[in-house]
Formats: C-alpha cells, sequence, structure tokens
C-alpha cells in the first residue's frame, strides 16, 4: 500500500480524460464537446487510439469558463474574451462575489493550478460576510466531499489533495489557536483528541477541536497515529476523560472490533474512559454491540448535538 501511495505521489496528472474534466467542472461532457465544436474553447490532443485527451492548461481554461457560466455570463459570451484575459476576469469576480458556488470552484481551481494567492484571495472574500465556521459548513465540507470523490476516480493525484487540504489546516490552526487562550467553561469532560496509528487524515479531528474550544470545552490534542498504549499516562492527570478519534480509513473494516478490544483493555477495563469516534469507518460499526462507554457518531453535527 505504502509503495502505490508512493507512486502515485510522484505521478502529478498532466493529462485528463474528458470524464475528468465533467468531474471537476461539472459541465457534462456532451456540453464540453458542444462547446468545444461551436466556439473552439477547448482543443484536445488524441492519442495513438484517437482518444481525447486535455492538458493542464485546458483544464484550467475550463474551470475559468465554468465559474463565469455558473455566474451568468453566457458562454457566446466567455468565447468572445481573450485566452490570456479569463483568469483575470475570473479573479475580478471572485474578489466581488464571495457566494458558495463560486469559491468552491475557485477553490478547486486553486488546488488544479497550485496556486496559494487565489485560495487566499477567495477565503478572505468569503470572511468579509461569514465566519470561518460558516465557511467550514457551508464550503469547505462540501468542498472535501468533492475532492474525496475526485480521488476515488483518480481525477486528481495525491499532490493536489495535499496542498489543498494543507491550506485548508492552516485555517483551521490559525482559527483555533484565537479562542484557545480562553478558559474552558465546561468541566464535566475532557477530551483528548487523537488518531489511530497510521491514520493520517487529520482535518476533521482538527475541526472538531475547534468545535470543542468553541463550546468551552477543554481539549488535549495530540494528533495523527498516535498508539493507545501512550494515552495512559493521561490518566493520571485527569477524571471525566473522553478520547475522541476520527477513523477516515484505519483500522480497517476487518480490524474494528480488535481495535474496540484494545481500548477496553488497555484504557478502560472499568469503564471509567470513553471513546466517541467519528469518521468514514464507523459505517462498519455495529453500534448495538459497543459498550456503553463506547459512542460512534455519523457527522459532527450528531456529536455536537450530544454534548
Amino acid at each position: 500500500m505504502f509503495n502505490l501511495y508512493t507512486n502515485k505521489m510522484n505521478n502529478v496528472k498532466k493529462f485528463f480524460s474528458i470524464r475528468d474534466l465533467e468531474n471537476l467542472s461539472g459541465i457534462k461532457a456532451h456540453t464540453i464537446r458542444i462547446w468545444e465544436k461551436r466556439y473552439a474553447l477547448l482543443a484536445p490532443e488524441r492519442t495513438s487510439t484517437n482518444i481525447r485527451t486535455y492538458s493542464l492548461g485546458s483544464l484550467q481554461k475550463l474551470l475559468n469558463i465554468t465559474l463565469l457560466y455558473n455566474s451568468g455570463y453566457k458562454i457566446s459570451k466567455i468565447a468572445k474574451i481573450p485566452e490570456h484575459e479569463l483568469p483575470n476576469v475570473v479573479r475580478e469576480l471572485v474578489s466581488q462575489n464571495s457566494s458558495k458556488s463560486h469559491a468552491i470552484n475557485a477553490f478547486k481551481l486553486s488546488m488544479i493550478n497550485f496556486d496559494i494567492a487565489l485560495f487566499q484571495n477567495t477565503y478572505n472574500s468569503l470572511l468579509t460576510d461569514r465566519s470561518f465556521r460558516e465557511i467550514f459548513w457551508e464550503v469547505f465540507i462540501p468542498l472535501l466531499n468533492e475532492l474525496g470523490l475526485l480521488w476515488q476516480t483518480d481525477t486528481i493525484s495525491p499532490t493536489h489533495e495535499h496542498f489543498i487540504t494543507n491550506l485548508i489546516k492552516q485555517k483551521i490552526y490559525t482559527s483555533t489557536e484565537k479562542i484557545q487562550t480562553i478558559e474552558p467553561t465546561r468541566e464535566d469532560k475532557v477530551f483528548v483528541l487523537f488518531l489511530p496509528e497510521n491514520e493520517i487524515h487529520e482535518i476533521g479531528l482538527l475541526f472538531v477541536n475547534y468545535e470543542l474550544l468553541l463550546k468551552g470545552y477543554k481539549t488535549i490534542y495530540l494528533g495523527q497515529t498516535m498508539p493507545l498504549e501512550y494515552l495512559v499516562d493521561l490518566q493520571k492527570y485527569y477524571k471525566n476523560l473522553h478520547f475522541l478519534s476520527y477513523f477516515t480509513v484505519i483500522p480497517t473494516k476487518d480490524r474494528l472490533e480488535h481495535y474496540i478490544e484494545d481500548f477496553t483493555n488497555i484504557l478502560s477495563p472499568d469503564g471509567s474512559s470513553k471513546l466517541w469516534i467519528l469518521g468514514r469507518q464507523t459505517q462498519f460499526i455495529l453500534k448495538d454491540k459497543l459498550p456503553e462507554y463506547i459512542r460512534s457518531f455519523e457527522s459532527v453535527e450528531k456529536l455536537s448535538a450530544a454534548l
């Protein structure tokens, strides 16, 4: 698995199929072909087997076109804009309009082009009428859901994913830092946030930490790939410990039951320490078979409602 992942990391995608363009832009392949024929908006190359392929430049151009098109520009008008002027028109539009759909497309364009300035400008535009929390719920979560689908269909490379997710993590860090100086107001629970060994997908856990701090709880954030044995010492310092983890890909489906048994044996043989779990892998947990000190949540909203 590691070697496969490493190979993918070194293989940044430079050419895209028309299906890739459809996945990234939301414009149907049939419509893209019509635009090509009628307005010469894109100039695909063809492989030796006569299959259309599109360069990174073509993808960037289509995402720019999509932004304008979804903003009410007629395709006939877009076709008249000189190609070198398209990025400038898009940047001006993004600076003036902070709507959700515009922002998501702008963030995708930023990702494909590794354009930090576009990411920052789009984010700052959103901040003019939204809080960080609103931006995360309304824009970043839908964007991350789209990225998951793009990753599964091999439309984007891990390099693109890492680029955009690290920029999002920076915003969570900055927003979290602002509220960490405030003393906790809730004393009924102390949350210890960690990811299992070999789990590195941290965005969900970072945002849960932000939400808990916002609600007045004390949190101890430990982050990625933490063995359960390393958590034992915390029990010497705090009561009412609630360990909280995010299972995105680890533990795997066949290891979930074993992981829960290990937690019980190592950290809660008497049921005094709690474990709250979120993440994609929770769909494989049989909730009715969980001990009462372990809870599984389908979403951050469901967890928030339980506080």
